[in-house]
């Protein structure tokens, strides 16, 4: 039975030696006979009564035995198991000036902050991360599940804020998404995804640039989803990007629209599961159960069964 467990620390059953001595020696020794003086009696063995009282006698080092088995560590396999499987996904927002376009009760900016923070809440258990580009790109937030980040990000890049640099005006795709696939490639574990929101065109993917970046993201690994969130025709070149990539690109003229975009995107990358191997746990329960009661039946035994000098 010991040879087909498997225990934390296996070196300490050495100690099962000890236990097993006692045995040895409780039922191999010789006295406990005590010499009463009638001449000419006849002696009883009580071969049934003498092996009683041994088996008594062996609890105490049975009890030793499991305390060393219990140092020892039992532990079983536990019932396998599945785990959501992550996903990385990059947000990357536009903060141009036309971003401060009126959009609902707010800005196009206000608006896909504010319906970033919901999907949130669909993908509990994922990694974000959080860009911000105009003519250049800022990291904001780094892959994490930490979410807290993406509560307080959106009144620091509002981009009606006049302390925004320059170099946000404009409206740089391409250079935004190469920037954010060094961000995802960086995270070797789980899927990895990308959605863009933004409002204008992009000259850098013009001239067969987005296919160049297409191909880049699907060498990745990685999907793009986009959102464009203004009135008018949709830029043919971010559609490019994300049907190579697997992806989709959707229009939204009004904040209800934007929320149910990003409810179709959860939709269409569900979560997945994957089956976790089996591991081992620790098995004490057993153990104690079977020392507590051999611990109790010798207690209870020493009131009866027991060799007595007199």
């Amino acid at each position: 039975m010991i040879a087909a467990l498997h225990f934390g620390y296996p070196l300490r059953l050495i100690g099962l030696a000890i236990p097993l001595v006692i045995l040895v020696w409780v039922w191999t020794r010789k006295g406990r006979r005590v010499a009463l003086p009638f001449d000419g009696a006849g002696v009883q063995r009580g071969t049934w009564l003498r092996s009683t009282i041994q088996v008594a006698e062996t609890l105490p080092a049975l009890s030793l035995a499991v305390a060393v088995i219990l140092l020892a560590g039992p532990q079983k396999l536990d019932a396998p198991k599945t785990k959501r499987s992550l996903t990385n996904i990059q947000f990357c927002i536009d903060i141009s000036g036309s971003m401060t376009a009126e959009f609902g009760d707010g800005s196009r900016y206000d608006a896909a902050m504010k319906s970033i923070n919901q999907f949130l809440d669909y993908r509990k258990g994922d990694a974000f991360a959080l860009t911000f580009f105009g003519n250049n790109v800022l990291h904001w937030v780094p892959l994490t599940q930490d979410t807290s980040a993406f509560r307080c990000a959106p009144p620091f890049m509002d981009p009606v804020d006049s302390n925004l640099p320059n170099w946000f005006n404009g409206t740089s795709i391409g250079k935004a998404l190469r920037a954010c696939r060094e961000v995802l490639v960086s995270r070797e574990e789980g899927d990895r995804m990308i959605i863009l929101i933004s409002d204008g065109y992009s000259s850098d993917l013009s001239g067969g640039q987005d296919m160049e970046v297409a191909k880049l993201l699907r060498e990745s690994g990685i999907t793009m989803y986009g959102i464009h969130v203004a009135d008018g025709e949709v830029p043919g070149t971010v559609v490019n990007i994300a049907v190579e990539t697997d992806g989709d690109f959707f229009a939204a003229d009004d904040p209800v629209a934007l929320d149910t975009i990003f409810q179709r995107i959860d939709e269409m990358e569900p979560a997945k599961l994957e089956k976790v191997a089996a591991e081992y746990i620790d098995d004490f329960e057993p153990w104690c159960w079977l020392g507590g009661i051999l611990l109790a039946l010798h207690a209870l035994f020493q009131f009866f069964l027991r060799f007595t000098p007199w």
